[in-house]
């Protein structure tokens, strides 16, 4: 994969103004940046996959059908994150409506659907956690492929491999694992303070 197909090119200004302009390939962009935060917004308020997928469709939806009145194209992450939650939202209050009114004859499969997690739908501190990876998200698809590389394997596993299986993928030695983290991490920072992120 090469590092333009990891994180589309263009600021999120430069994205809507193409989108303005008709073009699709600035559409695919927004989608392919932005699609593991949206989605990850219905999913932590415990929407199952296909509630989840409808509340990602539906954002989108909106975006194109309010593409021309966004005031703060700068701030499309945010608005996105808004409309995620507040379609979120209704999304978890038509489920209980619906499991309200459900009869002891409903399925597993239909009871399952609607076992959604606790009265807070989202709170905003899981929000800004969510808007945080995104952006780090963001900054590690930057680096060169060697750094992401070596980044994802030290702090993306759920068991980071040995330091000899991480040598062994990058073609260094064990040695060498440190002083690279080092350097790969003060570039990722140097990455995200540009991002405004500190």
């Amino acid at each position: 994969m090469s590092r333009a197909a990891a994180e589309p090119a263009g600021t999120d200004e430069q994205l809507v103004a193409a989108c303005r302009r008709g073009d699709e390939g600035a559409w695919e962009a927004i989608v392919q940046r932005y699609q593991r935060l949206i989605y990850a917004v219905p999913r932590r308020a415990g929407l199952n996959e296909d509630a989840a997928s409808e509340v990602f469709q539906d954002v989108f939806t909106t975006l194109v059908e309010n593409i021309e009145s966004i005031e703060q194209p700068s701030r499309l992450q945010a608005w996105l994150v808004t409309t995620a939650k507040r379609k979120t939202w209704r999304a978890v209050s038509r489920a209980r409506s619906t499991r309200s009114f459900a009869t002891s004859d409903d399925s597993d499969e239909q009871s399952e659907m609607y076992n959604l997690a606790d009265e807070r739908v989202l709170p905003d501190e899981v929000l800004v956690q969510l808007e945080e990876q995104h952006i780090v998200r963001a900054a590690l698809a930057e680096l060169e492929e060697r750094c992401r590389r070596l980044l994802q394997m030290l702090f993306y596993a759920s068991e980071p491999p040995p330091y000899s299986e991480i040598a062994a993928a990058l073609g260094t030695s064990e040695g060498s694992i440190g002083p690279t983290r080092a350097r790969c991490l003060k570039k990722l920072l140097d990455v995200l303070r540009k991002k405004g992120f500190s």
